[in-house]
């Protein structure tokens, strides 16, 4: 039978194989509360540094961030940012990543078409979306096509370079050995490329999906009439500080739980396609 030895405040189990003292903190603090007590430590020191060595319209208190928030959100005025952002962010995302698996796929079953979009390829994933700000405007307007243009524009890119890595990856023996197996072209992109590829791809989207919340800011700031960036260019014009924490800190919420969300999905596909996720 098991015995408990109780020494210096730990209990250790005895005659089990493999058993080890668990440190106090460990049983204490689980995963989420060691997240929340992180979160109340920085607003905590936030809180204090902004009240003893700041002003408020140079760096306000995460308690004045708080109630404009909530003013804001009263009004109404803050979820019509927040919609127009996502809308946009949303819908490049959805595009570019479908335009870049594609590609990418491609790319990496067909030599031909790899080795003709692949200096297209290299030359324009080095030009930032910033860049192309000047000519989208003019080319089209500043309706919502252009910033959703810019979305899957630094979408595309990420998603294709590793969905076309994914591909290559394959060991070209296990490519010979299903087809000496008797495999026809459709069941070797069925069951060997494609799944080799999701896991690959589900990475470019992830990276693509950080770059879309930093594109949109910066489209939103010079041609937008709502949006997170937009707000953050008045509240900047209006010396409205606390506004502007707002924003950013709404940015990191949205990107938060869509990042969680994201995650969530990725782990099914992947489960679908037999990857661990």
């Amino acid at each position: 039978m098991p015995s408990v030895h109780i020494s210096d405040g730990h209990a250790a189990v005895g005659d089990r194989p493999g058993a080890e003292a668990q440190p106090l903190g460990e049983r204490c603090l689980t995963p989420p509360a060691l997240a929340v007590t992180s979160i109340l430590a920085g607003l905590l020191v936030w809180e204090l540094v902004a009240r003893a060595f700041f002003q408020p319209f140079t760096l306000p208190a995460p308690s004045a961030v708080a109630a404009k928030a909530f003013e804001l959100l009263r009004t109404g005025n803050l979820l019509g940012h927040i919609a127009a952002s996502y809308t946009r962010i949303f819908t490049g995302f959805v595009i570019g990543s479908a335009v870049g698996g594609l590609l990418g796929i491609a790319m990496g079953t067909v030599s031909h078409i790899r080795r003709l979009l692949e200096p297209l390829v290299n030359f324009f994933r080095f030009i930032p979306p910033i860049a192309w700000i000047g000519p989208v405007l003019i080319w089209f307007g500043i309706g919502e096509a252009s910033k959703v243009l810019l979305i899957v524009y630094t979408t595309s890119f990420m998603v294709l370079l590793n969905a076309l890595a994914g591909i290559s990856s394959i060991p070209r023996n296990q490519l010979r050995a299903a087809e000496c197996f008797g495999a026809s072209t459709f069941q070797v992109f069925c069951l060997i490329m494609l799944p080799a590829a999701v896991r690959y791809l589900l990475t470019g989207m992830r990276i693509g999906l950080m770059n879309s919340f930093a594109t949109i800011i910066t489209a939103e700031m010079i041609a937008a009439q709502s949006g997170l960036g937009y707000l953050i260019l008045v509240s900047f014009n209006y010396s409205a500080v606390d506004t502007i924490f707002v924003s950013i800190a709404t940015l990191g919420v949205l990107g938060l739980v869509t990042s969680q969300l994201f995650d969530k999905i990725s782990r099914l596909i992947a489960w679908r396609y037999y990857l661990d996720a």
